[in-house]
């Protein structure tokens, strides 16, 4: 359990609850969720592919679970561009929302929500970048420069950033944003790549973070969630 003082937010790619057994089983995803006690989780690949992209992960299994669904304006989608948020307890609410269409060959968007949560105002923005590098690289130079144009808040980005590098390709086109350390998300199986990350904006901190492997997770999506305890810096 986290600290009163504290939130933990987790990321992670759940594959439209297609597990790597090739079995698309939502109960599972709720498995990972509930063994990893999140206060606000990002979602990315949270609805299916084709039009009207209904929700892999379906609304009534969220609700029966107490989870509370962030509404992204996706009529019948659990999210937006496949980004979703969720969220549970009673210290937490949301307060606005919006979403950002980003740059590149593939069609791809982050998602907005600015929380009041135990910690105080909290905006997240959640991300699942694309595929080639040049596109990743319009792609959070886009957000940052959205970002300038909001009100000030304690901010994180969170998702699936697409980076193999081990060099801090993303990391130096943002200065302002404290990258976490990259732990190894991907594959889930035998993870090597840490493809999902999460950054800091000024005014948060990390207590810890780190990567969640517990059972079922290694079979549940391709990716395995990362998670971050934060606290109001200073």
């Amino acid at each position: 359990m986290t600290h009163p003082t504290s939130l933990r937010l987790a990321s992670y790619n759940i594959q439209k609850c297609v597990g790597l057994d090739f079995r698309r089983q939502p109960q599972r995803i709720l498995q990972v969720l509930e063994s990893m006690q999140a206060d606000i989780v990002v979602l990315q690949e949270a609805d299916k592919r084709l039009p009207p992209r209904p929700a892999a992960l379906p609304h009534f299994m969220l609700d029966e679970a107490g989870w509370q669904i962030v509404d992204l304006g996706g009529a019948g989608s659990l999210g937006w561009h496949g980004n979703a948020v969720i969220w549970r307890g009673d210290r937490i609410r949301v307060r606005h929302t919006g979403h950002h269409d980003l740059p590149g060959l593939e069609p791809r968007g982050a998602v907005r929500v600015e929380f009041e949560t135990q910690i105080g105002p909290l905006r997240v923005m959640g991300m699942h970048l694309g595929l080639l590098p040049a596109s990743r690289r319009q792609q959070i130079t886009h957000i940052r420069q959205d970002g300038r144009s909001l009100d000030q808040m304690p901010t994180v980005w969170a998702g699936d950033f697409n980076e193999w590098s081990r060099q801090p390709v993303l990391d130096n086109l943002v200065p302002d944003m404290n990258f976490l350390p990259p732990v190894p998300s991907y594959p889930a199986a035998q993870p090597l790549g840490a493809l999902d990350r999460i950054a800091l904006g000024g005014g948060l901190e990390a207590l810890a973070h780190g990567v969640h492997g517990d059972r079922p997770a290694h079979i549940a999506s391709d990716h395995l969630p990362i998670w971050v305890d934060l606290q109001r810096a200073g």
